[in-house]
């Protein structure tokens, strides 16, 4: 039972992975990295910083790979894709317009 389940599972992953392999699944792979790097950038920068702390490369990143991944998306006519992409980087292009707003600006525990 075991050994069947293996072999379907083997079957799956040649189906997906070389059977449908395109330029649109190494794009899609791609982004998926893109998006995914800046989850190891946060984590550098917090180790070097010896705090949580989320750099502007963070912010980049979720760009890039977001857009990459809704365009894979939209090729590939995934809603769920589509949908989650787009509202993100929404939050992800905001979250730069914040942080280039306040840039400059001394901080309020810096005006006492």
């Amino acid at each position: 039972m075991l050994i069947q389940y293996a072999q379907a599972l083997g079957g799956y992953f040649y189906d997906i992975f070389i059977t449908k392999f395109d330029l649109w699944l190494a794009f899609g792979l791609i982004a998926q990295l893109a998006f995914g790097a800046r989850f190891l950038v946060q984590w550098i920068a917090s180790e070097r910083a010896g705090k949580s702390v989320v750099p502007l490369a963070f912010w980049f990143l979720s760009i890039a790979g977001g857009l990459m991944t809704l365009l894979y998306g939209l090729v590939k006519r995934e809603p769920v894709i589509i949908i989650g992409q787009l509202l993100s980087n929404i939050i992800y292009v905001r979250n730069l317009m914040l942080i280039f707003r306040h840039r400059g600006k001394p901080s309020a525990a810096l005006d006492g």
